[in-house]
């Protein structure tokens, strides 16, 4: 009880006075999960939109492999990210590697499966008539897409948040291709288990008690977003 007082007091001290560069962390960790989480959503919403209304070969083994991606160890995406990034890799030259930007790529490969099964899985589950109602109107491809997006805009927002759950939490891919450098590529995760392996328990559980107030306070605007569309 003593250490989770002390970690809460240590958290409150952070916040107050913005020791060991506390907000820049939390900023830098909001700008990279928030920039992998859209980049996901640009890619996986289309693509579930397509497995779920689409007819084409290889469509079941597609959406075996969206489920499986839900599953995939974020180090894992972190080694291949870094492969393809290294110096003496196909994308070596661009020099992403340790850098805010490998972050970003490496937690969209995290998130994209999950915002693809999950946006799938919401459109399918519509009612078969409601589709067949949008076709009726004389809607092209293009309309008859954006039409099943509106009306599948709870799970889109479903997927929205798992997405984001999935990277605002992860570690290993982070410190596989950000490296964990001061000012650079430090993300909450990263610092809490930097200051636990020194064993600043205390400082490491703060920081990881800050990581929960940002997400509570994001997942609160996003559940209120998801009443006001249940209403609607």
């Amino acid at each position: 009880m003593d250490l989770i007082f002390d970690a809460f007091s240590e958290a409150w001290r952070l916040l107050r006075t913005g020791d060991g560069d506390v907000y820049g962390i939390a900023w830098r960790t909001l700008t990279i999960t928030g920039s992998s989480t859209l980049i996901s959503m640009l890619i996986g919403v289309p693509i579930g939109l397509l497995l779920a209304l689409g007819r084409f070969p290889g469509q079941r083994i597609l959406v075996a492999f969206s489920y499986a991606g839900m599953g995939m160890p974020p180090v894992v995406a972190g080694l291949v990210v870094a492969i393809l990034l290294w110096r003496s890799g196909p994308l070596g030259q661009l020099g992403l590697i340790y850098t805010p930007g490998a972050m970003v790529i490496a937690q969209s490969l995290i998130a994209t499966p999950v915002i693809v099964a999950v946006t799938s899985t919401g459109v399918m589950a519509l009612p078969p008539a409601l589709r067949l109602q949008i076709r009726a109107m004389g809607a092209g491809d293009a309309r008859y897409l954006w039409l099943v997006a509106r009306e599948a805009r709870l799970p889109l927002l479903v997927a929205t948040m798992a997405g984001f759950g999935a990277v605002v939490s992860e570690v290993g891919a982070s410190t596989v291709v950000g490296g964990n450098l001061a000012g650079e590529t430090r993300v909450l995760t990263t610092a809490s288990v930097l200051e636990m392996s020194k064993g600043n328990f205390g400082t490491a559980l703060a920081l990881g008690l800050i990581l929960l107030a940002i997400v509570f306070a994001i997942a609160v605007v996003l559940a209120a977003a998801l009443h006001r569309m249940r209403r609607a």
